[in-house]
This record gives structure tokens, C-alpha cells and sequence, in this order.
């Protein structure tokens, strides 16, 4: 898929992919109501309105990627609401059919919060930040039959979102995998993952996964 995409909003990679794919295998019910949680350039937005969704909300808190992800779905004759902000803190009140998300879960050692293009990807020491807020929300946002989907790396804990996520009520599963080499912000960032045990010496691969949470 051909997207516009300016500079500081993240790239569809081999994430997204496994995403997608994920969401193509979820036999998600047509005229269901779908929320893409960190759009970027709005392409898990777009593929849920061509599968004849009833309505699609995606939210970024970058104003160039929600500015991307109107034109790209724009050009394409298709109908999303797009909101600017936190998603901890502008839907309130609101539930959906169907969450996708691919957040920001690159552990970093910076402090505060991320700023430009890192954040795409920052999260925090563990890289779980996002995550864990997603985990406390979904119950809120999903609706009586609700699913959530989302991916992040094995190195975040996917044993630990899976817990969380039973904690808070919802059944819980692995749906995909994929292991791929370390791209430039996981290779620079090496030696430091190493010294915090987030992965083992001469490690060049990370694994992604895809974690479905539904209502029981």
C-alpha cells in the first residue's frame, strides 16, 4: 500500500504486517465499530474500513501522523474519524467492537517523556509504558463482544502482558509470531539491552508478537 508519510511519523514495517495479518485472520464481523490506537500513517485504519467496518476511529497523538493518516485514508474515498491526543485521556466514555494498536514499546534509556520521531517507538526502561496503559484500558474501551489486538516485542514481556491482561478480565492468546533482525534503534541500542538482560550476548534477531484479548 502506497502511503503518504512526513517526516517524524513511523513507517509501516514488519509489525504492521504481522498486524494486519493478524487482523485479516481475526474474522472481524462486518459493521463492526474499530479503534486503531497509535495509527501513524492510519494503514490498520484504512484496512478495517475496506473490510466494511462500521466505523473507524483512529488517534495519534503526533498531528503529523494524524494529518497522514487523513490524507491517506482521504485519497482512498474512505470515511475515519481521526482524533489528536493521548489515548490514556481522549476516549472516554467510548467502546469498540474491535482495538488494534501497534504502540511504542522500544525500552529506552532516556528519561521523560520521548520527543520527535523516537516517539514512535520509546517506552520507557522496559518498554512497556504504553503497553501497560493499553492493558488498564481495554476493558473500558472494548464492548460486551469486544477484541483487542495488539503486537509489540517479546522482550517488553509477553508473559507479562498476557497476565495483565487476564487481571483485568479478558481471555487471552498469542495469535502470531515473527523473528526479525534488529533494525538501527535496537542495534545502537545493544549493548545497553544486554546489560539489562532484555536480550542474551551476540543476539540480532527480536521476536514480535500478536496478543488477542477478548471478553470471556
Amino acid at each position: 500500500m502506497m502511503l503518504i508519510r512526513p517526516p517524524g511519523v513511523y513507517r509501516p514495517q514488519a509489525d504492521t504486517r504481522l498486524l494486519v495479518d493478524a487482523l485479516n485472520e481475526a474474522d472481524v464481523p462486518r459493521h463492526s465499530r474499530v479503534l486503531d490506537i497509535c495509527t501513524g500513517t492510519g494503514v490498520l485504519a484504512i484496512q478495517s474500513a475496506r473490510a466494511r467496518a462500521a466505523s473507524v476511529t483512529a488517534v495519534d497523538i503526533s498531528r503529523s501522523a494524524v494529518a497522514a493518516a487523513w490524507l491517506n485514508s482521504r485519497l482512498r474515498g474512505l470515511d475515519i474519524e481521526l482524533i489528536l491526543g493521548d489515548f490514556r485521556k481522549v476516549l472516554h466514555g467510548r467502546s469498540f467492537d474491535v482495538i488494534v494498536t501497534n504502540p511504542p514499546y522500544v525500552p529506552t534509556a532516556v528519561e521523560g517523556p520521548p520527543r520527535g520521531i523516537a516517539r514512535c517507538w520509546d517506552a520507557g526502561h522496559d518498554g512497556r509504558s504504553a503497553i501497560d496503559a493499553l492493558c488498564r484500558l481495554a476493558p473500558q474501551l472494548l464492548s460486551n463482544t469486544g477484541m483487542l489486538l495488539m503486537v509489540h516485542s517479546a522482550m517488553c514481556g509477553t508473559d507479562t502482558t498476557l497476565t495483565r491482561l487476564r487481571q483485568v478480565g479478558l481471555k487471552t492468546a498469542v495469535v502470531a509470531r515473527a523473528s526479525i533482525p534488529f533494525g538501527p534503534v535496537l542495534r545502537r541500542r545493544a549493548d545497553w539491552l544486554l546489560a539489562r538482560s532484555l536480550i542474551h550476548a551476540g543476539q540480532q534477531h527480536e521476536e514480535l508478537v500478536v496478543i488477542r484479548a477478548d471478553r470471556p
